[in-house]
């Protein structure tokens, strides 16, 4: 078996600098970290983790929580983009991830339990109600914690910029001529709240009233709630020139709702969404949306996690803000 030393010793590198180059440590060139990889490629090293955990007194392994209420699992296009972002950037750094559950074994456990348990490192939070007694206790627990959408006093956050998302949105639609739009939003979170807030604060900047039967709750990732509210829109006397919606998946229940009244889009309501996931751009017609930057987030949360799990002494709790990208395609009239 190749050892760490034969490696540094083809390369006239020392042993600290081998481990550093196969750990991802930016402290070194990136010629020096290419050479020493492929040089431990060629001899067949490969890393002895049970070694590296006594020396270092770490697993090498992230915990991931991530509970989706829609039960979609990892085929929500938006979170599986950023853990997948994030999971590679895990990777390049030397750490493998977990998914946390509530039982070890066929035994109940929390999710706090269940991390020490499996000796995780640090543990990011992505999609949880965040409200929930053993995410408290996780997140008031000693681990180092990032979480993405959500912010705790005294934990690094990386947060989507949904105020500006939906600010450049409703603008849009205003040079666009719209004055009548409704807002169907997601669930009460985070996330919501600063839409919403953004949706109300332009929209009286811009001098366009908001009555209070345009806005409508329903669930992200939702196309039958979406289907329900949008009935409710098309029913008004007064019914809205655009519809925004929670995100573009849960469009596509508004966007049936649409056809089957016999209304076209865009020449008789206008529509947009948010995310921009791949469905939306080949979608007919193609959907007007705010692309969030998932690899972006996802590879800020795993930066900033093993940042705390190595520089602890260091690394200071932080609000990192991602900007998106408004998406222009041919779902608003120009009126």
């Amino acid at each position: 078996m190749v050892s760490i030393k034969e490696v540094a010793e083809r390369c006239g590198v020392s042993v600290a600098t081998v481990s550093k180059a196969l750990n991802g440590h930016r402290d070194i060139g990136e010629s020096t970290r290419e050479r020493v990889r492929k040089a431990a490629a060629e001899m067949g090293y490969t890393p002895n983790s049970a070694a590296r955990s006594l020396k270092t007194n770490r697993s090498y392994n992230i915990g991931v929580l991530f509970v989706d209420e829609t039960q979609r699992g990892l085929t929500h296009e938006y979170f599986s983009t950023v853990l997948e972002s994030f999971k590679v950037e895990s990777e390049k750094r030397g750490y493998d991830i977990t998914f946390i559950n509530r039982n070890i074994g066929g035994k109940a456990t929390s999710y706090l339990e269940h991390c020490l348990y499996r000796r995780m490192d640090g543990v990011v939070v992505a999609s949880v109600d965040f409200n929930d007694p053993q995410v408290i206790e996780l997140v008031n627990s000693k681990l180092p914690i990032v979480t993405i959408d959500h912010i705790f006093n005294n934990r690094t956050a990386i947060i989507s910029d949904n105020i500006r998302g939906v600010r450049d949105l409703v603008t849009y639609l205003y040079k666009k001529g719209h004055r009548r739009i409704a807002f169907i939003h997601g669930e009460n979170t985070a996330v919501t709240e600063n839409r919403l807030t953004s949706f109300y604060k332009t929209c009286s900047e811009l001098g366009i009233e908001v009555p209070d039967s345009y806005v409508k709750e329903a669930r992200y990732h939702d196309a039958a709630a979406t289907a329900r509210c949008t009935v409710e829109l098309l029913a008004l006397a007064r019914r809205p020139t655009c519809i925004m919606f929670p995100d573009d998946f849960s469009y596509i229940g508004g966007m049936n709702v649409i056809l089957e009244a016999g209304l076209s889009i865009p020449d008789d309501i206008s529509v947009v969404g948010y995310d921009g996931i791949w469905l939306s751009q080949i979608l007919s017609p193609r959907l007007t949306t705010l692309k969030q930057d998932t690899s972006a987030l996802g590879r800020a949360a795993a930066e900033q996690l093993v940042n705390q799990i190595e520089r602890p002494r260091t690394t200071l709790p932080e609000r990192i803000i991602i900007p998106g990208k408004l998406l222009e395609g041919r779902s608003v009239r120009q009126l």
